[in-house]
Formats: structure tokens, C-alpha cells, sequence
């Protein structure tokens, strides 16, 4: 099973993939916008029609990358504060320990005597 770490890695590597694929539907999608005009400058309704249906299609596959990217970079930000999290709870398990340690070694009465 791999690692926190490794998981990590993967989703933002897994993210930045994503947006990649949202920039090229988008270039691909503006390339059909180019094609849509060229088309209804030369009366090739038909084509310009096809072309559209592209231009919707990349637009709408952008879309879905980047919304995608976004979810999976949200899961990454949350496994990094769940690490972290994990990371501040074993280094408080070994504060309380040192301090169980103090507290036993203290004689209280003596402390109880200075403190009243």
C-alpha cells in the first residue's frame, strides 16, 4: 500500500494533468470557433453546424477537466492537512510523555508547600 506521501504526490500529479487536458480542449475548442467562421464566410452552413457541435463539445470536455482538477486538488489539500495533523498529534504525545515524566519525578506536597 503506498504512502501518505506518495498519495499526495500522485492526486497533485493526477491535478496538473487535468488542467493540461483543460487547456488543450480549450485550444482545440477555439481552433473550432476559427473553423465555425471560415466555414460561414464560404456559405458551408452544414460544416460551420459540425464545427459548433465540436466547439460545444470541447468546451463542455474543458469544463469537466478543470472541475475535476479542482476536486482532486481539494482531496490533496485535505489528505496534507490530515498528515500534518497527524504529525502535531505524535509530537504532542511525546510533550505529554516528557511531562508525565516531570510530574512523576516532583514530590507535590513540596509543591503544594510553595505554592499555598
Amino acid at each position: 500500500m503506498p504512502s501518505m506521501e506518495d498519495s499526495l504526490f500522485q492526486m497533485k500529479f493526477c491535478a496538473k494533468q487535468l488542467e493540461r487536458e483543460s487547456k488543450r480542449s480549450e485550444k482545440e475548442h477555439n481552433l473550432n470557433k476559427a473553423k465555425i467562421k471560415k466555414a460561414l464566410q464560404q456559405g458551408n452552413v452544414e460544416g460551420a453546424k459540425i464545427y459548433s457541435e465540436n466547439a460545444i463539445r470541447k468546451r463542455n470536455e474543458s469544463l469537466n477537466y478543470l472541475r475535476m482538477a479542482a476536486r482532486v486538488d481539494g482531496v490533496a489539500s485535505r489528505i496534507k492537512s490530515a498528515m500534518a495533523m497527524k504529525q502535531v498529534t505524535k509530537d504532542m504525545g511525546s510533550v505529554v510523555k516528557g511531562l508525565d515524566k516531570a510530574m512523576a519525578s516532583m514530590d507535590l506536597q513540596k509543591v503544594q508547600e510553595n505554592n499555598g
